[in-house]
């Protein structure tokens, strides 16, 4: 039995919500949000969300109990990329690139 939330087009580039996914994955819950609290980063707020999200339809939906369940899975995957332009010397512009990702956790619960 595995519960699952997820968010999208979140405003974070993938390489940097992955660096604070990879510190949370296999943890217990309440040991994973008390890393995410501390964390300081606008990745770590987002993905304490989702986490709390997915504990909320384990025990809501599937009825597990929130003091087993730990983080199974959790991926930060790029979204589509925003584009914008910023007017450079001589007439030219360059391309700002606003990037975005897809968040998912699963959680289970332990035996």
């Amino acid at each position: 039995m595995e519960a699952r939330a997820t968010v999208k087009y979140i405003r974070v580039s993938s390489t940097k919500a992955k660096l604070v996914a990879d510190m949370i994955r296999g943890k217990k819950l309440g040991e994973a949000l008390n890393v995410l609290a501390l964390t300081p980063n606008k990745a770590a707020k987002v993905i304490e969300k989702v986490v709390l999200s997915a504990a909320a339809n384990a025990e809501n939906n599937y009825e597990m109990d929130p003091t087993k369940l730990y983080i199974a899975e959790i991926n930060a995957n790029q979204g589509p990329t925003i584009k914008r332009y910023r007017a450079r010397a001589r007439g030219s512009a360059s391309v700002i690139k606003k990037r975005t990702s897809h968040i998912t956790a699963v959680l289970k619960e332990q035996e």
